[in-house]
């Protein structure tokens, strides 16, 4: 699954992004959400106490669950090539992916920008099921070409002939399936599902419109996820109670994940051709490095309701800080502490320019996960651009502005 980046964040100057950072592939950060560890756990339950012993009963406990968590770390590593692949399409198009999250319902390759052309998000949504068939292919001939020598020992009775098999086909014959279904569900027509990216490709090739091709793809992802929500309370109904309520949950993320990416398209075309210095505000009130925390308090946080505070010598900019720099102090030690001391120096801070595009501002915001960035001009300050401004001035200006 691809996704725009999304503007969602707390409160804070500076907050890392949730979710444990597994590390770098070319240039692309990975993360594992906390809920990883959910499914993953599911999946290497499912298979250790389940499947792996109904197929393998004479294989010893510990061979079982090595075999059981083999699978539940390939199965993710399939899910990160699935993202991958888009993420390096995108690359080939200009759209930067720095980010790839895996999480409960599998991955999300984080896009700056919305594809620029109907064949770039073709390909781009395209590249990520072909990939997880693939894997799914190659596993499963490989599994079968090592699982032959056994299965042809026991012919006519295919349950002493699984038995046969080994642990690395065994591993393999569960894999490829599993891939070949993630990439099958991944093109069904449910936006923002590859197949439903698919869906507002070719929808988009023909209108020429993408706000409009967008609005009937949504429509159509928010329908198939209708529909498996009522295949999920049917499923209950019938006694399966456990599939049920997985499609259930799929179908809610997915309407909740139609809904979002339109309403961020809303707030990007309502934001194009908007430079900064329209959206900011100026004249903010900045404090110098060498005020002290508890006058920073007294004077200045309790005083207005500003909750971010430029650091300034003169005009220059040196620095940002905010309420959660505060509370890293103890209260004891504000009266001998110097606001240098607890600010963000500037060198790192993303900072905006007045003339730049209000929709990059946004972007840098959530990807920053920041609620305020400085709007500088030859490093002197000019004002704050900040999201509930954005927010504002979008409530103002656009009709279909997101609430």
């Amino acid at each position: 699954m691809t996704s725009p980046r999304t503007p969602e964040a707390p409160e804070t100057a500076r907050v890392a992004r949730g979710g444990i950072r597994l590390g770098r592939l070319s240039g692309i950060e990975i993360v594992a959400d906390w809920s990883l560890i959910i499914i993953f756990a599911l999946v290497a339950v499912n298979l250790g106490v389940g499947v792996f012993p109904g197929w393998h009963p004479q294989w010893s406990l510990g061979l079982v669950w090595v075999v059981a968590i083999s699978a539940a770390i390939l199965f993710f590593v399939s899910v990160l090539l699935h993202e991958l692949s888009h993420a390096l399409v995108g690359r080939l198009y200009g759209i930067p992916v720095r980010r790839i999250t895996l999480f409960i319902f599998g991955g999300m390759a984080h896009m700056e920008n919305e594809p620029p052309s109907p064949k770039s998000e073709l390909l781009m949504a395209a590249v990520g099921p072909i990939t997880s068939i693939a894997i799914g292919v190659v596993s499963t001939v490989i599994g079968g070409l090592l699982a032959a020598p056994s299965v042809d020992q026991a012919t006519e009775d295919p349950i002493a002939a699984m038995r046969q098999v080994g642990p690395v086909a065994t591993l393999l014959l569960w894999l490829g399936p599993i891939n070949v279904f993630l990439g099958l569900f991944n093109l069904m027509p449910g936006f923002p599902l590859d197949g439903g990216r698919v869906f507002r490709a070719i929808l988009w090739s023909i209108t020429k419109d993408l706000k409009k091709a967008t609005r009937w793809a949504t429509g159509a992802g928010r329908l198939f996820s209708w529909i498996l929500m009522g295949l999920g309370v049917t499923a209950m109904l019938a006694g399966g109670f456990g599939q049920g309520i997985w499609l259930i949950i799929i179908g809610w993320f997915l309407n909740a994940a139609a809904r979002m990416s339109y309403r961020q398209l809303v707030v990007t075309e309502a934001l194009r051709g908007v430079p900064v210095s329209q959206v900011m505000r100026p004249g903010v009130t900045s404090v110098p490095p060498d005020l002290t925390v508890d006058r920073l308090v007294r004077d200045y946080m309790l005083a207005t309701d500003q909750h971010c505070f430029p650091v300034t010598t003169g005009d220059r900019l040196v620095g940002l800080t905010c309420l959660e720099d505060v509370r890293r102090v103890p209260q004891g030690r504000w009266a001998e502490t110097p606001v240098a001391e607890v600010m963000t120096p500037a060198d790192r801070l993303v900072t905006s320019d007045p003339n730049e595009p209000a929709s990059k501002a946004l972007q840098a915001l959530g990807q920053r996960n920041v609620e305020q960035l400085p709007v500088v001009r030859d490093g002197s300050l000019l004002g704050l651009v900040r999201r509930q401004d954005i927010v504002r001035w979008l409530t103002l200006h656009s009709e279909e502005a997101p609430a």
